[in-house]
């Protein structure tokens, strides 16, 4: 199994990725460290929490991360429109019962990799803050990380934020552009291969109709996420499975062809966030190419596993 970390800025996709890695017995979670993007952070912890109570996974800590960017001192970015006023779809999960350490989420990142040298695998669905702030601080760790997932980026396609950006990169820009260029084995799993992705609805009213707790809540979190995608892209029939594909390739890294390129994200105001890559023998693995029937399957067959009895 393979010793995960993931980052996390707790909306609809995030909770999907979430279900979709507890449920996967090819990753050992480690612990789930969160930051603000979609939400603010503390949105985003109380967030992972309810999930992972839903799931009947409050064994696994969560750790809360930045609130703030690496260098800016506001942040430009929350998603509330597309992921409810509470992030999750506005469908009113209890508070959750678990109490979160005072550890910062980047101290949690250093001391688990020193912990578990050349053995931790961080997927990273937010934005790279926690990530920054833990290679600034300790930059011997860049050596012991396994590997880094990233769902980040649009390389070769449009952004989702801006017609350069996409959001994640948006949200931090700085510290998205520090980590693509610290040396870290980085997969970037942007646009150019989360869109290729889709849940359809037909899936929604399967989860319902297993009459379970687990199914009604993500069909109607996922109902809510599906409503915005279909106002901003009618033809799409479903909304795209951006964080849950990066935990796919943690799982089964053949889900996606890549090709290595050096990376780096503009903090220009005018372009700000936009993924500019250049075709090098050495760089980041950046992905270009998916399976997406096999993906789809795999994450439908794993996302909810009902059967399990919860905690």
């Amino acid at each position: 199994m393979k010793l995960t970390i993931l980052d996390v800025d707790t909306g609809i996709d995030d909770a999907l990725a979430i279900a979709y890695a507890v449920n996967s017995p090819e990753l050992n979670i480690l612990g789930i460290t969160t930051g603000f993007g979609n939400v603010s952070a503390d949105e985003a912890t109380r967030n992972t929490l309810q999930v992972l109570q839903l799931l009947g996974r409050r064994d696994i800590p969560v750790i809360k991360g930045a609130d703030q960017p690496f260098r800016r001192e506001t942040t430009r970015h929350r998603a509330y429109e597309v992921h409810g006023k509470d992030g999750l779809g506005n469908i009113g999960l209890p508070d959750p019962a678990a109490i979160v350490p005072d550890t910062h989420a980047s101290d949690y990142i250093i001391s688990m990799v020193k912990k578990y040298p050349n053995e931790v695998t961080l997927v990273t669905v937010g934005t790279q803050t926690n990530m920054a702030l833990a290679i600034e601080k300790d930059p011997s760790i860049i050596t012991m990380v396994k590997e880094v997932i990233i769902m980040g980026g649009a390389v070769t396609v449009p952004g989702n934020v801006t017609s350069y950006a996409e959001a994640n990169f948006y949200a931090d820009a700085e510290a998205a552009d520090y980590v693509l260029r610290s040396g870290l084995p980085i997969t970037l799993v942007g646009l150019d291969i989360t869109m290729q992705t889709l849940l359809k609805r037909e899936s929604l009213e399967d989860w319902r109709c297993r009459g379970i707790e687990i199914g009604t809540a993500f069909a109607n979190m996922c109902s809510f996420y599906m409503d915005f995608y279909e106002k901003n892209n009618p033809h799409l029939g479903g909304c795209a499975l951006h964080d849950p594909l990066a935990v796919a390739v943690a799982i089964e890294p053949s889900f996606i062809k890549t090709k290595t390129m050096q990376v780096h994200v503009s903090t220009d105001e005018h372009t700000l966030g936009q993924s500019i890559g250049k075709a090098t023998g050495h760089g980041i693995e950046v992905g270009l190419e998916v399976d997406k029937d096999v993906f789809t399957s795999h994450f439908l067959n794993r996302v909810l596993s009902f059967e399990k009895e919860q905690l």
